[in-house]
């Protein structure tokens, strides 16, 4: 794989938290370690002595000290930290290396003006906000939904209900009704905090009635705060039986106290994107969260007291519970809601220059709409702030890295990343220590076994194969809500491989640790026994001027032949599919990849299936096509846009069957 486009620093170890660690490693355990996969090596073969590692070096604020630090490694059940309590919201809050007066959110957004917390007013606003949580009944394992953007009043409130070891969801609020109550009929929630509505670029989208709804399906419901936010006019705006934000968070006595919990007791549940069922209700505990954190986000990201933080992410993503983690480590988040594309896709760079960014977060899809578009950030923004850049939601092709380097700095580090929601984190990704290569996952990460394995199980390198997990990490689920005998976690996940977290995604890993990710195991495009991944398709195919966004299946022949490979191409304004500009894709795809990509058919659509997290759906498209009713292949609350099947639909009934 690809050209080498960043290399670290030669003082790189005397500059970066990772090596701070590596020194703290040989001062207080006596080990040393020429280099990063020596490092990983041990992290992922001496887990006890690693994770305890991670618990001792981030002196982690607990009440009772673990008896062991693994007790049981077998997957699942997976026992950490036995004994311990601890509290994730206080280790958060202790903000490392801030002062009271340091900014810790800044918070930017389309609905309101900008505002700020400093240190002292965050741990203030949690106190008051778990105080008011405490006079509505909320106790430890009650549950507190948050249909709410991503504002500081969302962040406050995670914060003020795992203090009481309540247990937080939050729903993005451009999430319809159904995707709503389909999770949270699923966790019965005590308390709702939802906002009125907000705005998405300039349109203004009221989302009362939908609250109302969302609130006639729990009858779980004991109290709902209403959060006047796109109508900030006061108390007249309070729906009926609802408190205000502002009565939750009244001024109190009460002191700020942390609810010690067992180290697995559950902090937050996050849901899969329910695209072909209900969505699964993923719980994560306040330890395993904290320590997977701290270790991502200082020794990999290389966060600390002097960053600003930022990615671009709602709270229906995992990506915004990763984010809010920051102050743990002592960095400033920059907390976003509104459309990164509006009034340009300059917008979210402007940003950065404007709050101080060093660390700038979005997702694929969003930096190579950027390149498509001709951007250069630099020329648009002052990003001189800037020294890393994250990339995650799909796989970044090659032209992306370089898109990065050749406009938006050459200094930086760019990361890419995967992992997932069943771990809130990246199990691949960049690290401070290694050179960035194009189109290349840089690494394995820090106490993350992963593997790939080829059809018979066996592990490979250099080719393609299952990403798996082989050793436990404490990020991985408690288990699911309400699945008393861990059998819906257990087929989720190790269902293929006794004993081995299967993923669903296809990796390959190369010589020097390096991944590359090609799409989802379960879309994949398997011609004559030949695998072929999906984002390698997509990079070439998206890659012409004419193609805005593209989706591709490959529906197998049941009497063991080649089966056939269609490709959905959604064009530039004004532009038709004719002859001509399909011939040009398949010859592209020839050219760059191989005769087995060229589609059989490709036929133009308006809009590709996407999830609320914009991830592209083959497999729900792959099921219309194959006779399954839409309402089976697809649950349309969990898409961005449900409209986009009906193409596929029409399409799977006027085909002639092969």
């Amino acid at each position: 794989m690809g050209d080498v486009l960043w290399t670290p620093p030669a003082d790189v170890r005397e500059r970066s938290r990772i090596g701070g660690y590596l020194r703290w490693l040989r001062e207080h355990r006596g080990l040393d370690f020429a280099d990063y996969d020596a490092l990983w090596q041990w992290s992922v073969t001496d887990l006890d002595a690693f994770w305890r590692s991670i618990w001792d070096y981030f002196a982690v604020v607990a009440h009772t000290p673990p008896t062991a630090t693994l007790s049981d490694a077998a997957m699942p059940g997976a026992r950490w930290f036995p004994g311990a309590t601890l509290n994730y919201a206080e280790n958060v809050l202790r903000m490392p290396g801030r002062a009271d007066d340091d900014p810790v959110v800044v918070a930017h957004s389309q609905t309101r003006p900008p505002v700020t917390l400093t240190a002292a007013e965050l741990r203030e606003q949690v106190r008051r906000v778990a105080a008011g949580l405490r006079r509505l009944g909320v106790t430890a394992g009650d549950r507190v939904a948050a249909y709410a953007p991503n504002i500081p009043e969302t962040y406050v409130l995670l914060l003020a209900t795992s203090s009481l070891g309540a247990i937080f969801s939050s729903c993005a609020p451009e999430f319809g009704t159904r995707s709503v109550v389909d999770r949270w009929q699923q966790i019965a929630p005590k308390v709702l905090v939802a906002v009125d509505g907000y705005r998405y670029g300039d349109k203004p989208v009221d989302r009362r009635a939908e609250v109302e709804a969302i609130r006639a399906a729990l009858p779980s419901l004991t109290h709902t705060v209403h959060v006047p936010y796109l109508h900030p006019s006061g108390t007249a705006d309070v729906p009926q039986a609802a408190l205000s934000w502002a009565d939750l968070a009244a001024e109190t006595d009460g002191p700020l106290t942390f609810t010690p919990v067992p180290f697995d007791h559950p902090l937050y549940v996050l849901y899969s994107s329910g695209t072909t069922g209900l969505p699964k209700p993923i719980v994560h505990g306040h330890g395993g969260i904290l320590l997977e954190h701290l270790k991502m986000l200082a020794l990999h990201h290389d966060l600390g007291p002097a960053d600003r933080f930022f990615w671009f992410t709602t709270t229906g993503w995992m990506m915004w519970n990763f984010l809010v983690s920051g102050p743990a480590v002592g960095a400033t988040i920059v907390l976003f809601d509104g459309n990164p594309g509006h009034p340009d896709l300059g917008a979210l760079w402007r940003l950065a220059e404007e709050t101080g960014t060093t660390y700038f977060g979005t997702s694929a899809p969003f930096l190579l709409a950027c390149r498509k578009s001709g951007l250069v950030p630099k020329q648009i923004a002052d990003l001189s702030a800037l020294r890393g850049v994250g990339s995650t939601g799909a796989p970044l092709p090659a032209e992306g890295f370089t898109w990065v380097y050749d406009t938006v700095g050459t200094d930086l580090q760019l990361q890419s990343l995967s992992g997932g929601t069943d771990v809130c984190t990246g199990f691949v990704g960049g690290v401070p220590l290694l050179p960035v290569h194009a189109g290349e996952i840089t690494c394995r990460a820090l106490g993350a076994k992963v593997e790939a394995r080829s059809a018979d199980g066996t592990p490979v390198l250099g080719e393609l194969g299952e990403l798996v997990i082989t050793a436990p990490m404490p990020s991985m689920p408690v288990g699911f809500w309400n699945d008393t005998d861990g059998s819906r976690y257990a087929e989720a996940y190790f269902d293929v491989y006794p004993g081995v977290w299967r993923h669903g995604d296809w990796i390959t890993i190369n010589e020097r640790g390096g991944c590359v990710i090609t799409g989802r195991s379960d879309a994949t495009l398997n011609r004559g026994g030949v695998r072929l991944g999906t984002a390698e398709f997509y990079s070439v195919v998206e890659g012409l001027d004419e193609v805005v966004d593209s989706v591709v299946v490959h529906l197998e022949d049941d009497e063991g032949g080649a089966g056939e490979l269609l490709l959905f191409v959604v064009l530039a304004e004004g532009l038709e599919l004719d002859d001509a500009l399909r011939k040009k894709i398949a010859r592209e795809l020839r050219t760059a990849l191989s005769p087995r990509h060229i589609p059989d058919e490709i036929h133009q659509v308006r809009a590709v299936p996407r999830t609320l997290s914009s991830k592209k759906l083959e497999v729900p498209v792959k099921k219309i096509l194959t006779g399954t009713p839409v309402e089976s292949a697809a649950a349309k609350g969990a898409l961005a846009n449900p409209e986009s099947l009906t193409a596929f639909v029409a399409f799977a009934q006027t085909r002639p069957t092969p």
